[in-house]
This record gives structure tokens, sequence and C-alpha cells, in this order.
């Protein structure tokens, strides 16, 4: 199978926990305020660790299972720093919402936080 699709095709899954982690438990139950919901999916080649804002926005990570040195709470402060870059791009008056970002800025930003996990 092509590399990039069966990458896809784990962040998908990844997604599919997500969807479960984020459905309540119970009515009583008042929704877990932690949006970081740890790691998702493991391979022997990649884990991918996810994250989920307030209002639904999805962000999933991809790194090597290789790297040893990466640890949760760095995971975690790639997450902040990605919902702050995030938010900061939407929160733009000239950024149409449904829109896909196409910031420049946004994208260096992206890459300044992973580039030295990616």
């Amino acid at each position: 199978m092509d590399k990039e699709l069966e990458l896809q095709y784990r962040v998908h899954a990844a997604l599919d926990v997500v969807e479960e982690k984020c459905q309540p438990i119970s009515k009583a139950t008042p929704e877990s305020k932690e949006l970081y919901l740890g790691m998702l999916y493991s391979t022997e080649t990649h884990k991918i660790y996810g994250f989920v804002t307030n209002t639904k926005i999805k962000f999933v990570i991809v790194v090597d299972s290789g790297n040893i040195a990466l640890r949760e709470n760095e995971v975690r402060a790639m997450f902040r720093n990605l919902h702050m870059l995030y938010t900061d791009a939407v929160c733009n008056p000239f950024y149409a919402p449904g829109e896909p970002l196409a910031s420049k800025k946004f994208d260096r930003a992206v890459q300044k936080i992973m580039g030295g996990n990616a």
C-alpha cells in the first residue's frame, strides 16, 4: 500500500477514536474539560495524538515511533501552540469561516512548531 494512503487511513482511524472519546458517557456526567486526548493510535512506524477544542475542532499530530525523545508534555505543548495559532488565524477579520486557512504566516508558524518534531 502507498505510504501516503496508509498514513491517511491511520489518521482516519484515529479520528474514529477521537469521536469515541468525545462522546459523553451519560447525560449526568459533565463534559470533560481536558482538550488533550493523548495517543489515539500507534503502529510500528507512527504514533498519532489528538486534541479537540471546545468548539469541536480536531487537531491530529503524527510522529515517528522511532522518536523516543518526544515526551507527552512536549506533545501537549505542541497542541497548545497549534491551538493558539489556529485561534489567531480564524480571528483574522479577513478569514471567512468554513474556508481553508490560506495564511503563509500560519503555515510558517506551524512548520516552526513541528520543525524539531516532524
